[in-house]
């Protein structure tokens, strides 16, 4: 056990997050922290850090545990470069990181003076066996595509949560909180974030709204849900199928309460025989009845979304011809040809910054291509969500930003009264009259789901709309899409959401090339794995594997250099050697991560595991190392370099 909550309750102004949790976390485990936005979940994630203590109840822990948070709200007063930020998570390791990563690049860029410091480093690094650590960071770096020599104050606030979800990842403590770690990041690094978390050897609490993540992280489910805390074991298609069954066991057992209770009310207030000769006992039991009834918390109600139709769009929505575009240069789209037509469900999927919302506005005719043509269809009325949130008035309360200063909106044909309308958003009437500024991120998501949906549409458009929205908000949205009568282009990197809405992708594949799939996510994921698995044309038969080598940047990609034959052979050689320790590496991470080897009494096969796992990636550091080292010899002995 390496924490234990014991009956806390957390209080925030009249409201109870928290109300007698009981909570243990146990070494290896991957908790999906989940419930409805606002319970609390953030509060529990900063009670479990130690930075908000319980009005009630007392927090336990195993002396001098170590525990890494990811909150949603980015500390101040950070300085110094990404790499400097991300590095700090290794606590006394950080300066000599740093300082061995400042020599390496002074190094690239021709200064021969650092290749002394650099060796000297290299060597307090092995000394400290801390090359582990040190390649973790550059790791992180790469896989998060951040820019580790940018200062950290210049960042987006995007990048900068990534930039601090590296600096939680780097710090290998015994628990790992992170609060919405998907957020910001696209289809590929969520992947790779999976892998990354389920070979980590540390307990972790993960707060996420993204349901494949969870299936493909989580060992088991606490939700947390009007203040108390439910564990669920297993993964979370497991949760779903028990909890639907347990949802429906409470109600059929709050009806049969009810009725009983109004049994007792009727009973109670029978005439006046049957007052004089009612039984004192069941007068009490009635009594602790009224008492439970008045207790008990109803579940919190579900948002209502429904979207208005306009009048159908013409059969022809938009067709692009051969159209190209370019930021300073930098294509974003290549002679790229599509046809959209009425009742097309289409979703665009690929890397941050790639050019999906420049897309986007060049099929509604926001933006004119550089070459090419854009021909758009008849009576189209978008409905657009976007991802920035731009479009709302932060200094407006939510009413005037979803009226426009009216009492009233038109839904469906019908005319209703702003509060109302806002109560199917799960506002209430005094968060309703709040400022837009004020507003937790789901709750501006809400906001702006809210002004979508106010207004007639026969095209919708959404650019990650799953953003901070929680679990059955998304679900709801998801029914309420996939019943939309219109064309909807959607941008997402849940992959679950993508499944469950669209019928065919826009796929980025770099360079400004963009690939069309009919199909959803998992359908083009499940294509793309077989089109990699093909073998090659013209082969003997057997599969093709190429040779994996070591990630760019890592040293020069220029031609051999003259080197010992031994040592030749040795350099030749390594890159196999690091991809046969990446595939060992990755089959033993995906055992660990099955929920099955923490069912039974396995405790010793567990820690056999963990131990290989460990020497894995010492050697695939070691080898790295080598690697490296060698590259710079190589490059040390031309002449030319």
């Amino acid at each position: 056990m390496l924490m234990q909550l014991r009956n806390a309750t957390v209080t925030l102004g009249p409201r109870t997050l928290i109300d007698g949790a009981d909570f243990v976390l146990d070494a290896g485990e991957r908790v999906a922290l989940i419930g409805r936005n606002g319970t609390g979940k953030s509060t529990l994630l900063r009670v479990l850090a130690g930075g908000i203590q319980p009005d009630h109840g007392e927090l336990e822990h195993r002396r001098d545990l170590r525990v890494a948070l990811l909150d949603q709200e980015a500390p101040t007063g950070l300085t110094g470069s990404v790499f400097d930020v991300v590095a700090a998570g290794l606590g006394d390791t950080a300066a000599l990181v740093r300082r061995h990563h400042e020599a390496a690049t002074r190094l690239a860029a021709g200064d021969e003076g650092a290749a002394g410091e650099l060796q000297r480093l290299h060597d307090q690094l092995e000394a400290r066996d801390a090359w582990q650590t040190a390649y973790r960071v550059e790791t992180v770096l790469e896989h998060l595509a951040l820019p580790a020599d940018t200062e950290f104050a210049e960042l987006s606030g995007g990048v900068r949560r990534r930039a601090l979800l590296g600096r939680a990842l780097v710090a290998g403590p015994d628990v790992l909180l992170l609060d919405e770690p998907t957020n910001h990041l696209d289809v590929a690094t969520i992947d790779w974030l999976e892998g990354f978390l389920r070979g980590l050897d540390c307990a972790q609490v993960i707060v996420s709204h993204d349901r494949r993540f969870l299936e493909g992280v989580a060992t088991r489910i606490v939700e947390l849900d009007r203040g108390w805390l439910t564990s669920w074991p297993g993964s979370y298609a497991d949760y779903e199928r028990r909890k639907a069954e347990a949802l429906a066991a409470e109600e059929k057992a709050n009806a049969e309460f009810d009725r009983k209770l109004a049994q007792e009310e009727r009973w109670i207030r029978q005439g006046i025989k049957a007052r004089r000769t009612r039984n004192q006992g069941r007068v009490r039991n009635l009594e602790a009845m009224r008492r439970e009834r008045a207790q008990r918390r109803e579940r919190m109600g579900q948002a209502r979304i429904d979207i208005q139709e306009a009048e159908r769009s013409g059969k022809l929505v938009a067709e692009a011809e051969h159209i190209s575009f370019a930021y300073d240069g930098d294509p974003v789209v290549r002679d790229f040809s599509t046809l959209l037509m009425r009742g097309d469900r289409v979703g665009l999927v690929g890397p941050n910054g790639a050019g999906k919302t420049t897309l986007l506005r060049l099929l509604l005719g926001e933006l004119a291509p550089d070459s090419g043509r854009v021909r758009l269809g008849t009576n189209l009325q978008v409905a657009y969500f976007d991802q920035h949130r731009g479009a709302l008035d932060e200094d407006a309360s939510v009413i005037d930003n979803v009226a426009g200063g009216s009492d009233h909106v038109s839904v469906g044909g019908r005319r209703r009264h702003v509060i109302s309308y806002l109560g199917d958003f799960l506002f209430p009437a005094e968060r309703a009259r709040t400022p837009v500024s004020a507003l937790s991120g789901g709750e501006r998501s809400r906001v702006m789901l809210a002004r979508l949906f106010a207004e007639p549409a026969n095209i919708l458009v959404m650019d990650e709309p799953t953003n901070d929205l929680d679990i059955e908000t998304l679900e709801l949205l998801e029914e309420r899409i996939a019943a939309f009568p219109g064309t909807v282009l959607l941008v997402s990197h849940d992959r679950r959401f993508l499944d469950n809405t669209v019928t065919s992708l826009l796929v980025f594949e770099g360079g400004g090339r963009i690939s069309e799939f009919v199909g959803g996510y998992s359908d083009w994921e499940s294509a793309l794995r077989q089109r990699r698995e093909a073998p090659v044309a013209g082969n003997t038969g057997k599969q093709s594997t190429p040779t994996r080598q070591p990630e760019p940047g890592k040293a020069s990609a220029r031609r051999p250099r003259k080197l010992s034959y031994k040592v030749q052979r040795e350099l030749d050689a390594l890159p196999g050697r690091i991809e046969s320790l990446e595939a060992e590496l990755e089959e033993t991470q995906n055992t660990l991560a099955d929920p099955a080897l923490y069912s039974g009494d396995q405790g010793d096969r567990v820690a056999e595991l963990k131990a290989e796992l460990e020497r894995l990636e010492t050697e695939l550091a070691h080898a790295y190392e080598r690697w490296e080292a060698l590259e710079a010899q190589r490059e040390a002995t031309d002449p030319a370099g």
